[in-house]
C-alpha cells in the first residue's frame, strides 16, 4: 500500500508507525514517521509528540513497532 490516505477519511491503527505529511494550500511539508495514540501523534521512539496533526498518512515499509 503506497498511496497517501487523507486523515479526515481514515486514520491508521493506533500505535502503528506510518509515514505522515501535511499537504494543503501551503504545500507539502513535515513529512516524517509518526504513530498515533488517540488524537496525539508521536515520534517513533515515543519521546515526544508533534504540535500539529498530519493531513495524510501511508504505511511505511521499514517500520519499528516496538516503541511502546
Amino acid at each position: 500500500m503506497k498511496d497517501w490516505k487523507y486523515c479526515e477519511q481514515a486514520l491508521p491503527t493506533e500505535g502503528v508507525v506510518v509515514n505522515t505529511k501535511i499537504d494543503d494550500q501551503k504545500g507539502c511539508r513535515n513529512e516524517q514517521l509518526l504513530y498515533r495514540q488517540g488524537r496525539l501523534w508521536f515520534v517513533p521512539n515515543g519521546s515526544m509528540y508533534v504540535y500539529y496533526e498530519p493531513t495524510h498518512w501511508k504505511d511505511c515499509v521499514d517500520r519499528n513497532d516496538d516503541h511502546a
